[in-house]
C-alpha cells in the first residue's frame, strides 16, 4: 500500500509516499513560503519525482493538530480534496504523535515540544520500548518551565524534540540538567514520511476517518474564536 503524508502544521512544509518498502520519496521545505503556496505543487513534483501517478495512492495521511491554524486548515483542505476526488481513505495523525515517532527507535522518554506562542507549548509525554510507544500524557499546552518541572518528577533522562526547544532550551537545561537530550536541529523536524508511515500503519488495521467530520485538533481557541468568546460573554 502506497500512502501520501501530508504535514502544514508547523512552518516546514512536507509531502512524502511510503509503502511497505519504506520511504519512496519526500520533499521537505523550510522557505518562508505559505502553505497554500506549496503543498499542491509539491504533491505534483513528489508524484512525478517517484514515477507514481495518484491512481497507485491507496491511502493519505495528513497532520492534524496541534500546530498553526492556518497551515493545519490548508493541510487538511488537501488531504479531504484528494481523497474525495479519488475516493481514497484518510486518516489524520496528531503531529506531536508524528513528531515524538521521529525518535523511534530510542527506548526510553520522549516530549515533543511545538512553539504554541504566548509563552506556552504544545506538547505530550511518550515511553517508547520494545512493546512501541506508550503516551503517558495527553495533548496539552503548557508553560516550559511548569511542563520541565513536570519533566523532572520522572527523574530519567528524556528526549525533548521540536521546535519549542529553542525559545526555551536554557530553562529546559536549567531545570532538568543532564537529564535533559536535546536532538540537533536537523532532527526536530515534523516529517511528512513518519506522518506517512504511521497513517499507513493504521490504514492496515483497518482505521479510517471520515472525509466529513475529521477535524484539526487545535487544543486551544485561535485568536478570532477567543476574540468572538468574548464579545458573546460581555452581551
Amino acid at each position: 500500500m502506497i500512502v501520501l503524508g501530508i504535514e502544514s502544521s508547523t512552518p516546514v512544509a512536507s509531502v512524502a509516499l511510503v509503502s511497505g518498502a519504506g520511504l519512496r520519496g519526500e520533499i521537505t521545505l523550510n522557505i518562508g513560503l505559505t502553505h497554500s503556496e506549496q503543498l499542491l505543487p509539491l504533491i505534483d513534483a513528489l508524484l512525478y519525482q517517484a514515477r507514481t501517478g495518484l491512481e497507485e495512492v491507496k491511502g493519505i495521511a495528513v497532520a492534524g493538530g496541534p500546530g498553526s491554524f492556518t497551515g493545519l486548515r490548508i493541510g487538511m483542505a488537501t488531504a479531504k480534496g484528494l481523497a474525495q476526488g479519488r475516493n481514497i481513505p484518510l486518516i489524520g495523525i496528531p503531529t506531536l504523535l508524528a513528531l515524538a515517532h521521529t525518535r523511534e527507535g530510542f527506548n526510553g522518554l520522549v516530549s515533543p515540544v511545538m512553539n504554541a506562542r504566548k509563552n506556552e507549548v504544545y506538547t505530550s509525554l511518550f515511553r517508547f520500548g520494545p512493546g512501541g510507544a506508550k503516551q503517558l500524557a495527553p495533548y496539552q499546552a503548557a508553560s516550559p518551565e511548569k511542563w520541565a518541572r513536570e519533566l523532572d518528577t520522572y527523574g530519567e533522562q528524556v528526549t525533548i524534540t521540536g521546535d519549542g526547544i529553542d525559545a526555551y532550551i536554557n530553562l529546559w537545561a536549567e531545570v532538568l540538567q543532564e537529564k535533559a537530550i536535546f536532538p540537533p536541529p536537523i532532527l526536530r523536524t515534523v516529517r511528512a514520511a513518519t506522518v506517512a508511515w504511521l497513517g499507513r500503519q493504521k490504514l492496515l488495521e483497518g482505521y479510517r476517518d471520515d472525509i466529513y467530520s475529521l477535524k484539526p485538533l487545535y487544543i486551544r481557541p485561535s485568536e478570532a474564536e477567543a476574540r468572538l468568546a468574548g464579545y458573546k460573554c460581555q452581551e
